[in-house]
Formats: structure tokens, sequence, C-alpha cells
């Protein structure tokens, strides 16, 4: 069994050996955003993404990849990074314009995908106020409002925020 840098063993994995989470710990799609009304916060692009992510995770695998965005073919990275040892996170960065960005993460937990975000806010965008949020879980039951992620604290608080979002899910989904 492989435990995350919090110290929560997980015994569920997934096709690739990752963690999927568990019925007290849910694995979820997370979407990470700039805010609505600010959608140029990030200041981000596809290859300003690709070089931190190489700048701070060395044995990242990043693979460019082409997809249909709002119908319009673009340029996406799918990346999978360590975010703490023996912890994965897969996800993929679409950030086609100036004016649009979204970073969405596959099969995490709160706590793993509070790694992650932790290093979005501190190490990528310009501003750490400017980190949206929005579950696979909380979309499925219609509310498409984001989140916003604490823009100071360490992983345990944001894990406490991201928690609070999936317990907005129904009950028997968490």
């Amino acid at each position: 069994m492989r435990k995350d840098r919090l110290g929560r063993g997980r015994s569920v994995l997934n096709r690739a050996g990752y963690f999927c989470g568990d019925r007290a710990h849910p694995a979820v799609e997370l979407r990470l955003r700039p805010p609505a009304g600010d959608p140029t916060a990030w200041q981000a692009s596809t290859e300003s993404f690709r070089d931190a992510l190489t700048r701070d995770f060395p044995d990242a695998f990043l693979e460019s990849n082409a997809s249909a965005l709002r119908d319009v073919p673009v340029v996406v990275l799918d990346f999978e990074i360590e975010v703490s040892p023996d912890v994965f996170v897969a996800g993929t960065a679409a950030m086609p314009a100036p004016d649009y960005a979204h970073v969405s993460l596959v099969d995490v937990t709160a706590h793993t995908a509070a790694l992650f975000a932790r290093w979005l806010r501190d190490s990528y965008v310009a501003s750490p106020s400017s980190v949206r949020f929005l579950s696979s879980f909380v979309m499925e039951n219609g509310d498409e409002t984001p989140w916003s992620l604490p823009a100071t604290g360490d992983a345990t608080e944001m894990a406490t925020v991201l928690l609070s979002h999936l317990a907005a899910a129904e009950p028997e989904r968490r």
C-alpha cells in the first residue's frame, strides 16, 4: 500500500497503479482555472506550463496532443508528475489563448490534488488568489459554481477546502 505525503494510506489503485481513492477519500476529476471575471489572471500558456513542470518535476511525463476544445482544435499538454514520493498526479492542461486556461486532474483524492494545487498556486500562477476549482462530483449534481482555493496555507489547508467542496455532493457519492 502506498501512502501520500499526508500519511494517509490508500489501498485502491487504478490500472496504472496510482491512487484512485476509496469510499472515505473518493477519487474525482478536478478542474482548476482562473476566475471567470479575470481569465487572464494566470498569464498562462501551454509552453510556460510545460517549462514550469519540467523545471519543478524533472522526471515528469509530458506529451502534447491535439484536442477539440469548444469545437476548435487546440494543443493540450497531458502530464504525469510525482508530487510527493510515490504520489502521482495525471492531468491535462489546456491553455490555447491568454484569456482561457484550465488544468484537469484525473483520479485524484482531495489530499493528492491539494499537493498539486499548492504547487500551481505557489510556483506557477501570477496571483495566489487566482485559482478556482470544481470537481466532477459536484458538477454531476448540476452545480457549476467554482470554489476558490485559499491564497495562503499548506496542502493540508487546501485539502480541507477540497473536502468541503466534495461534501456538497450527494451523500452516497462520498
